[in-house]
């Protein structure tokens, strides 16, 4: 290969790593930004808490869709490493389900307003797009019914209502935490043990219908379908 030709991809790698640094910078701001004005915080506020002007960040991002989706990438890839482990080692499922909990209520907490950002401006942002919040609901309620369905069909019963059953407990701790980032009338350890509780209760009493009793102490093991699944989502 000529000689030019290497010159020019090595700057053309040197100029992209560039700007996914410098786009990683950004969103690094987009957080601060939010923290300090909350979630009504715009392009300015942005520009601003990373120092430079608002031409200069459209440079990186061609609309506030775009960066919305840059907040959205990282806040979806710092849930899915902490959410992993809970999903995947094998642990009590009463365990599980507190692990979970406390992965995901332990990020809202150190970023509410980002949070708080998401729940109130991805539909305006996105307009008609992709909805990338919603495909991460998705994933998730397809491992917890991943989950339901190899236990049910272990033992023989019927896995109709495993999706249902998910995507409920999926809804229910939405619901609960947009709920609490509004209210703040009790602290995250709180809330984490009453969705415990509401939580296991639904597994529990789901899987009593269909005849199954889980002792809340016994291990389970995690099948290659839920990792697979997790390594799609990767």
């Amino acid at each position: 290969m000529p000689e030019g030709v290497n010159r020019v991809d090595g700057r053309s790698e040197r100029w992209r790593a560039h700007r996914v640094a410098r786009r990683a910078e950004f969103v690094d701001a987009a957080f601060a930004a939010l923290a300090e004005h909350g979630p009504r915080a715009g392009m300015a506020e942005i520009a601003a808490a990373a120092g430079v002007s608002k031409p200069r960040l459209y440079r990186h991002f061609a609309d506030k869709a775009e960066l919305f989706g840059a907040i959205v990438d990282r806040t979806s890839r710092m849930l899915w490493e902490r959410l992993e482990p809970a999903l995947t080692e094998p642990a009590p499922i009463h365990q599980r389900v507190r692990q979970a909990l406390e992965a995901y209520l332990g990020l809202v907490d150190e970023h509410p307003q980002v949070f708080r950002f998401l729940g109130a401006r991805r539909r305006l942002e996105l307009g008609d797009g992709a909805d990338p919040v919603a495909e991460d609901k998705k994933v998730l309620a397809a491992v917890i019914a991943t989950i339901f369905t190899d236990e049910l069909r272990a033992r023989k019963a019927d896995s109709g209502g495993a999706e249902v059953w998910a995507h409920g407990i999926v809804g229910a701790v939405e619901a609960a935490t947009e709920w609490w980032l509004e209210r703040r009338t009790m602290s995250r350890e709180s809330l984490t043990e009453y969705l415990t509780v509401l939580l296991w209760s639904a597994v529990d009493g789901a899987l009593r219908t269909e005849g199954i009793v889980l002792d809340p102490d016994q291990p389970v093991a995690v099948s290659e379908r839920t990792l697979r699944l997790l390594s799609e989502h990767d």
